[in-house]
């Protein structure tokens, strides 16, 4: 991705980047597709009845870390309360996607993939929370 070489060209930024909230960027980027490929994988198997849950959850993860992606790359003006209530949310979504992804991981390799992304992308939103101003 090309998220630190455009951020730092930003006026509003002028070299001064966040490295965690660029890495959290990424991975939420790279997160939303994981989810998306997983969720159509679900739809894909057998038993689609029995991994419903789990399509919702990935659809879901998917939607927010896009939106967190978005709006964590904005840096014109500011609007830290909203960022962080989009990492918050995100990684609640990461959170609650890799918990049930890990319950079909023994049977279908594409869920596990998915909750490793997902609990990389989690702990890349907590650091970006902490790496936020108070």
């Amino acid at each position: 991705m090309h998220a630190r070489a455009m951020i730092s060209t930003h006026p509003h930024v002028r070299g001064q980047t966040n490295d965690a909230l660029i890495r959290c960027i990424e991975d939420c980027y790279d997160c939303a597709q994981t989810c998306t490929t997983c969720a159509d994988a679900c739809l894909g198997e057998g038993m689609v009845a029995e991994l419903v849950q789990c399509i919702r959850l990935n659809m879901d993860c998917a939607d927010v870390c896009t939106a967190t992606g978005a709006i964590a790359t904005r840096r014109s003006g500011s609007n830290e309360a909203v960022i962080r209530a989009m990492l918050e949310a995100c990684a609640t979504a990461c959170r609650l996607c890799a918990e049930e992804c890990e319950k079909h991981a023994r049977m279908h390799e594409h869920c596990r993939i998915c909750a490793e992304e997902c609990r990389s992308c989690e702990d890349s939103c907590r650091k970006a929370l902490q790496g936020l101003h108070h």
